[in-house]
């Protein structure tokens, strides 16, 4: 009896190493092949370590965010979005604080809409990448929609033309 409860252990741990495989190499493979690749930071003093960023119009992008924090989730969680030029960031961040501890995404369609590319919360040491297309030329805002991160957390996505 214990001999196959440590099998099944031991199948239940080789299945989830698996999957977390699984899962690591779409992203991986999706920034192999992006013509950008750019990597932003947040910590646990509510900062970006990049402020601007530039691409191309129809470049495609791939973002990497990586919460380098030691803070638990539910205290000091951090995403990106980037948002449509002409957003009003303080009623598009309001409009997330109900998804804060989750996807950090707006409620209202207006806001959805808005939206050009983002990344999950993540917590102490977690990362994920996102891959878009450089939409048209202008200056896109990024802001954390981690409940009143926005006003500090925040830079621009420059696109300029082709």
């Amino acid at each position: 009896m214990i001999a196959t409860g440590v099998a099944l252990a031991a199948q239940v741990s080789m299945t989830f190493a698996q999957d977390a495989a699984t899962k690591e190499a779409p992203a991986a493979e999706e920034a192999k092949k992006a013509d950008v690749e750019v990597t932003i930071e947040g910590n646990d003093t509510m900062q970006f370590d990049k402020k601007e960023f530039t691409v191309k119009e129809g470049q495609t992008v791939a973002l990497t965010f990586k919460n380098v924090g030691k803070l638990p989730k539910a205290a000091m969680g951090h995403n990106v979005v980037i948002v449509k030029p002409g957003t009003v960031i303080p009623s598009f961040a309001m409009d997330c604080m109900p998804n804060a501890q989750t996807t950090g995404l707006p409620q209202k369609q207006e806001y959805k809409d808005a939206v050009v590319a983002s990344t999950k919360i993540l917590g102490p040491g977690e990362s994920e990448t996102v891959t878009f297309t450089a939409p048209a030329p202008g200056k896109y805002d990024y802001i954390c929609t981690f409940t009143g991160h926005f006003g500090v957390m925040k830079g621009v996505m420059t696109v300029e033309a082709k």
